[in-house]
């Protein structure tokens, strides 16, 4: 078949085993560290994902994604933007709920906490992670509590024991001064999510807390927007007027702190590993300038026979390619396997995480691509220099002797 005659001399030195041994050492390793350098990165990156995949799925389903404060509009207002907001494809539920900052006490503990109250049924993930109780038991019963399995060992209690909660934001004057407000709630549902909110979060009905907080009318309560990506808030608040967005705050305001330090981990770590490529490519444009100087007779032989300067920088340019191609393949074929068998990896090795449990793992063919895509370019711009230099060999001055 035919090729372009700067292909097939190009293919033919890649594959070329005699020469100098040094030469094919690091032309080797610079294969292997760009196959190193992409399987370690997709792999980072996999784990990266899958543990911000995993904050998502446990804390962002517990919290509301945007808040919005209904007691200043009308009731005329308070449809419009409800109406709004049910219309965007982004926006999976919208429902009236109460929030409080409490203290809650038992005979053995005394904690501060955040008292979440959904007007018609808790979060899914909580819903999905109950260990103990029913979740419609808080509906069908007033005053009752959801509590995490954390909070419920650290207070001593469990399934029909009793809590003091108490809202220091809100009070009465009294003879005896001022009291803040406080009522005997029952632990109906003990749950557990994993997430760093089972330290700090219960819920109970909207209605209970819409009593202790002494809220005259539920129209007055505040509304959550539960969202299928987190992250599109501000999509869904742009297409919003400027006087419905007056009165929202988003889980960037609790939460956002945490997932910009992840982000910016993962960025960090990406960069680091990064610096396996540098090291590979420093290999090709070393195995290539050595092998410009070993081969200058030959390049000076094949210009007398009547290539010309942009033919013979080609040769040496797909012979760069040719080892930041295979390399690539080679990682991401491995990166993909490493991958899939992460955990069954760890384990052979002796390796147990988080006591029996896994990596979190997120596949993503698209970052695998990026990965490749930037190697392969790496590789190429690795080539230019010397492919520039065997492009100035003058066959004269190298042949004067031969």
């Amino acid at each position: 078949m035919y090729k372009p005659v700067s292909l097939f001399i190009g293919l033919r030195y890649s594959r070329l085993s005699k020469g100098s041994a040094f030469v094919s050492f690091v032309s080797f390793f610079s294969i292997a560290g760009i196959a190193l350098g992409i399987t370690a990165l997709f792999t980072v990156m996999s784990v990266m994902d899958g543990f911000e995949n995993n904050l998502k799925r446990t804390m962002l389903s517990m919290i509301p994604h945007l808040q919005f404060t209904m007691a200043e509009r009308e009731p005329q207002a308070q449809q419009e933007l409800i109406a709004g907001l049910k219309a965007q494809p982004e926006v999976m539920s919208v429902k009236r709920y109460h929030q409080a900052q409490a203290i809650v006490q038992s005979a053995a503990d005394i904690q501060g906490v955040l008292l979440q109250a959904p007007y018609t049924s808790l979060p899914d993930n909580v819903v999905d992670n109950i260990e103990v109780g029913r979740a419609q038991s808080l509906y069908d019963e007033r005053y009752h509590i959801a509590i995490s399995r954390y909070l419920a060992r650290t207070l001593g209690v469990g399934v029909g024991d009793k809590l003091r909660v108490t809202i220091p934001s809100v009070s009465t004057y009294t003879p005896m001064g001022r009291i803040p407000a406080q009522r005997l709630f029952t632990v109906a549902v003990i749950y557990r999510t994993g997430s760093e909110l089972d330290m700090h979060t219960l819920f109970t009905s909207g209605e209970s807390l819409q009593r202790l907080l002494r809220v005259r009318n539920t129209e007055d309560a505040p509304i959550e927007v539960m969202l299928d990506d987190a992250f599109s808030s501000e999509l869904v608040l742009s297409r919003l007027s400027e006087e419905q967005r007056q009165g929202v705050s988003d889980w960037r305001q609790s939460q956002g702190s945490l997932f910009a330090a992840v982000a910016m981990e993962k960025r960090i770590m990406s960069l680091l590993l990064g610096l396996i490529f540098l090291v590979a490519v420093f290999n090709i444009l070393s195995s290539l300038t050595m092998m410009v100087r070993e081969k200058q007779g030959e390049v000076a032989i094949l210009q007398t026979l009547g290539l010309d300067h942009n033919q013979i920088a080609r040769i040496f340019m797909i012979q760069g390619l040719y080892n930041g191609v295979v390399g690539s393949v080679i990682g991401a074929i491995l990166a993909v396997l490493v991958v899939y068998n992460l955990n069954a990896l760890l384990a052979a090795v002796g390796l147990h995480l988080f006591g029996q449990q896994q990596l979190p793992v997120v596949v993503s063919y698209s970052n695998l691509a990026l990965i490749v895509l930037g190697a392969v370019v790496m590789s190429f711009v690795a080539t230019l220099y010397p492919a520039k230099k065997a492009a100035e060999v003058r066959p004269a001055e190298v042949l004067r002797y031969e």
